[in-house]
């Protein structure tokens, strides 16, 4: 498979378009990781006893836009998506009913949500929700820690989707 080419962010851009364009590089990144995978294959495991599949990788990263944008930066008192106090990596597990255009809808949603919520902030503005420190983060904090969320996780991604079809590359 040919991946699409995604464009890189400008390389004179200034600080927040930079960091912006970054976040929105991975997050596309992750989308085409997905992109031609039927509903099984993203179901697909990456290496027993490992649970960890794409579409698993989808929800928990819905679930961290959310907190960090919605609930960490805006202040929003939201219910978790997938994850609950009993089980909080249930983020990374695929119920059966679960289908690809349900979970990219719900991704898909919370990054215009975060956008949203990011647009009402400067670079230095702190949240007004705080972090298990008891502290507030300023939004170039969250943009950075997001870009590597999306990162280390786009190169598990990588891995799975190896695995998965043979597919490489991007």
């Amino acid at each position: 498979m040919t991946f699409p080419e995604r464009p890189e962010p400008a390389i004179d851009a200034a600080e927040r378009p930079m960091l912006e364009g970054w976040l929105d590089y991975h997050r596309e990144t992750l989308l085409v990781k997905c992109a031609g995978l039927d509903d099984a294959q993203l179901r697909e495991a990456s290496v027993p006893p490992s649970a960890f599949t794409l579409l698993g990788l989808v929800q928990h990263l819905a679930e961290v836009e959310r907190f960090w944008f919605r609930e960490i930066l805006a202040g929003e008192e939201l219910p978790d998506l997938y994850s609950t106090e009993e089980d909080p990596d249930a983020d990374f597990k695929v119920s059966e009913t679960a289908t690809w255009a349900e979970t990219e809808a719900v991704w898909l949603a919370e990054t215009a949500a975060a956008r949203r919520s990011a647009a009402a902030f400067g670079l230095d503005d702190f949240s007004k929700g705080v972090g298990s420190a008891g502290k507030p983060f300023n939004l170039r904090w969250v943009y950075t820690h997001m870009i590597e969320e999306y990162a280390r996780h786009n190169g598990h991604a990588d891995l799975v989707r190896e695995r998965v079809d043979g597919a490489t590359g991007v």
